[in-house]
């Protein structure tokens, strides 16, 4: 009997979600796989607190988070992942509260500088975190891309937020190109 030949596989798109994640095509996560990422998530920048990226060691997020090796890297393919992905978590919680509590000011200069105090306050609260956020974009390669991407388009709309602007202009993207790579050095 002659096999059949299985379709081609198209591969998924980048989605973009209103919570500011990057999601591809594939089915969103169960409860137990979001919790699971969660504690993965949390296991990361705990264990970045305390000793930076050297700290981030995949067995010991593993162990941290109870969840088998091969699972974390079905979640996250490498150290460098789990660490923008832990970047992109904390830009997701400090846009929320940012949303609760917004930045002051009459200007938006003054709004995003305020928003922008805010953050390198809470960077310098955890600097080790920090730090190993920092390093792990600088280490992206390709393979990060989506991720990336995803960070820059968070910090994007934070800024936005901050300007009070839902439909900026060229000039203005590129003003709040320089100050993203600010914030990210």
């Amino acid at each position: 009997m002659p096999a059949q030949a299985k379709p081609p596989v198209k591969p998924a798109k980048p989605v973009k979600v209103e919570a500011g994640t990057a999601r591809t095509d594939s089915p969103p996560l169960t409860e137990r796989q979001e919790a699971r990422r969660r504690r993965i998530l949390h296991a990361s920048a705990q264990l970045a607190s305390r000793g930076g990226f050297d700290a981030v060691q995949m067995r010991e997020v593993a162990e941290s988070s109870q969840v088998a090796l091969g699972t974390l890297y079905r979640y996250f393919p490498s150290k460098v992942h789990l660490l923008v992905a832990t970047m992109q978590d904390q830009l997701e919680h400090m846009h929320g509260t940012l949303r609760k509590k917004p930045p002051q000011g009459d200007t938006a200069a003054e709004r995003v500088a305020e928003t922008l105090m805010r953050a390198f306050r809470a960077l310098q609260r955890e600097p080790h975190l920090a730090d190993a956020m920092v390093r792990a974009l600088t280490f992206a390669d390709r393979s990060v891309s989506p991720e990336v991407d995803q960070v820059s388009r968070q910090t994007t709309v934070i800024i936005l937020d901050a300007m009070g602007l839902a439909d900026p202009t060229p000039a203005q993207l590129s003003a709040v190109r320089v100050i993203e790579h600010t914030w990210h050095s």
